[in-house]
């Protein structure tokens, strides 16, 4: 498929007006090719996604690789002058001939994007965006269940094996928030619109101690929850043309949790 036109459509699902102003979305590294076939995915472009690449020959197959995080996140020249194990994976990248292209917060913000992703999976009815917090979507259990059923509920459906519960609010929830990723300061609008508890991740003391004064519920989940980005992202490139070829990789594990 032309790349031009791939990138057209995909504009029409993830604007780059969606993006935050913070945020540093689109072409990463290297030149578009004319025509784009097979695309590669993954959360983050790191030095495990390259030897991935080359480990199972797919340099010459592969005609973008597509991330969720940005591979450069802030001005290029400044980040590579900074960071040297990233001018290396970026010079090696480079060579590869493999455009890197990143949709972030865009995704997050977008139709068919990352927060309707997890919001589908945790299976919530009458899903919808926020009034005040458009990134954020929110929905209704079908039964009331007691908070700390929720929170291992949630974490079984968003594949983690572990949480951060705050548990300050109502007692029983029905109504749930979400944005995946480092969201947590958008709990008020949540719980300013009615919402039973909030969902993010990445929350700082601060942060809790707020949600605590504030008498409210926070489920902080590990930012891995976005792996979805693969699933919900194939989806949307198969819509567009089904005959892509879409690989992912899945490189980040889980760090360990212990438990003293």
């Amino acid at each position: 498929m032309n790349t031009k036109i791939m990138l057209k459509k995909l504009a029409k699902f993830f604007p780059k007006s969606l993006a935050e102003s913070y945020d540093h979305v689109g072409l990463q590294c290297g030149v578009l090719k004319e025509e784009t076939n097979c695309v590669l995915l993954c959360l983050d472009y790191d030095e495990d996604v390259y030897q991935y690449i080359i480990d199972n020959g797919l340099d010459k197959k592969i005609d973008m690789i597509i991330s969720h995080h940005p591979f450069i996140f802030g001005t290029r020249a400044k980040v590579l002058k900074n960071d040297p194990l990233k001018k290396e994976l970026y010079d090696k990248t480079l060579a590869l001939n493999i455009p890197v292209y990143s949709y972030h917060t865009n995704f997050d913000s977008g139709k068919n994007g990352m927060n309707e992703a997890l919001v589908a999976e945790l299976g919530l009815a009458n899903a919808h965006q926020l009034e005040t917090e458009p990134m954020a979507r929110g929905g209704e259990l079908e039964e009331e269940m007691e908070v700390h059923d929720f929170a291992k509920y949630a974490m079984d459906k968003l594949h983690v094996n572990y949480g951060l519960l705050i548990n300050e609010g109502k007692k029983n929830i029905k109504k749930v928030a979400i944005i995946g990723g480092g969201g947590w300061s958008s709990y008020l609008a949540a719980k300013n619109e009615g919402y039973d508890i909030y969902i993010s991740g990445d929350i700082p003391h601060h942060g809790r101690r707020g949600v605590v004064a504030n008498k409210y519920n926070y489920l902080d989940l590990p930012h891995e929850i976005e792996k979805i980005f693969m699933k919900q992202f194939k989806k949307v490139l198969l819509s567009i043309n089904a005959e892509f070829e879409i690989l992912d990789v899945d490189q980040e594990d889980l760090p360990e949790f212990l438990c003293i």
